[in-house]
């Protein structure tokens, strides 16, 4: 079953007691027409309990939606205010953060961590803090497949991979890992002196007027926040087995927030995002410098720049926060086009249809210009 929610409604439903506003003819109605289409087959198609979904251009929001069910077992439909955590999307708005800290004095991206952080292995010092924002730091991971390495405390996490070896020279290649943004976070709290989900509350989350937005993972009680679901076999011997819908919890550990903790809506996401390339948020030259991939050693370009994967640098430079392999924004810069998906059914991996949809609005963009 499809619940939906739409804010551009042109039919008002005033005899069943809702209410709406006629919305005015875009030229983009016939792409919103092909998104709606086409999202609600994707859920279909992906058994996707719940979803969100933004698209901004030219600096507006012309289409936002809500589908389907926030929480399945007791029927309650996922709407416009309904909080998705984005996971490491979150380290998307650590870049912003970051440059935010540059333009302040009180950050050099080409800095050693050290001329922040005390109490480093020796073998660590050197790297530079952009390098650990584009994951070409080269340190070992502080998670595994069953949580923090260790299975202790945060503090004996830390204390472990810290006597770890690193995995590579810093700058010699791409590596994704927790480790960096951990760091990361050490570091805005240092120079800033407040914890970071204060500082992104304070920098971005406000004045970007993101009222919902906030800070947490499965354990945490967040209000209207959605349950998030996987479907993997259960070990029964049911025939739907290997579709069966579970829930998935996910555990944040609080040092890693910056990597992964923002819980929030694709509304506010795209607030953001608006908000963020008027230049109210970092500079224009500062957009472009955190976009910019991080060069490897040899001269090549990495996968990441400062927090943002880059998925394509020609004919557009294309960006994206993806996280949780159930919620993404892709940004266009150069065609001023950007969609949010987020939804509550891990493995429904959004940046892989996203394109799709975002080629419904150049073509209606290539028919106006026409």
């Amino acid at each position: 079953m499809i619940i939906r929610t739409n804010r551009l409604a042109a039919i008002c439903l005033i005899t069943l007691g809702f209410h709406c506003t006629q919305s005015t003819a875009t030229p983009f109605e016939d792409a919103n027409r092909q998104a709606r289409q086409s999202i609600q087959q994707i859920m279909k198609d992906q058994h996707i309990p719940g979803l969100q979904i933004a698209v901004i251009k030219d600096g507006r929001v012309i289409l936002s939606e809500s589908y389907g069910l926030a929480n399945v077992e007791n029927g309650v439909p996922a709407t416009r205010t309904t909080l998705f955590p984005i996971n490491s999307a979150t380290k998307s708005f650590t870049g912003v953060a970051m440059m935010q800290l540059v333009e302040a004095g009180l950050v050099d991206l080409d800095a050693p961590i050290s001329r922040y952080l005390a109490d480093l292995p020796d073998w660590w010092r050197g790297i530079r803090i952009r390098q650990l924002l584009a994951h070409t730091s080269g340190l070992p991971e502080i998670i595994d497949q069953k949580g923090l390495i260790g299975g202790g405390t945060e503090l004996a996490a830390w204390e472990n991979v810290k006597a770890k070896p690193v995995e590579a020279p810093a700058g010699e290649q791409f590596a994704y890992n927790q480790t960096n943004y951990g760091l990361l976070a050490q570091v805005i709290a240092k120079q800033t002196k407040q914890p970071i989900e204060r500082y992104i509350a304070e920098r971005q989350f406000a004045p970007a007027g993101m009222t919902l937005s906030t800070f947490g993972d499965s354990y945490d009680l967040v209000p209207n926040a959605a349950t998030i679901y996987s479907r993997s076999p259960r070990g029964s011997l049911a025939k739907d087995d290997n579709n069966r819908l579970s829930h998935w919890f996910y555990d944040i550990p609080y040092s890693l927030w910056a990597g992964a903790g923002i819980q929030t809506t694709a509304d506010e996401v795209a607030r953001w995002l608006i908000a963020l390339m008027d230049g109210r948020l970092i500079g224009r030259s500062s957009i472009q410098r955190m976009w910019a991939p991080e060069k490897l050693n040899n001269g090549t370009d990495g996968d990441w720049a400062a927090g943002w994967p880059v998925l394509q640098t020609t004919p557009t430079r294309q960006v994206a926060g993806i996280g949780g392999a159930r919620a993404a924004f892709i940004v266009d810069a150069e065609d001023r086009l950007a969609i949010v998906v987020l939804t509550n059914l891990a493995g429904a991996n959004p940046q892989r249809f996203i394109p799709r949809i975002a080629d419904f609005y150049r073509q209606s963009q290539v028919r106006v210009a026409e």
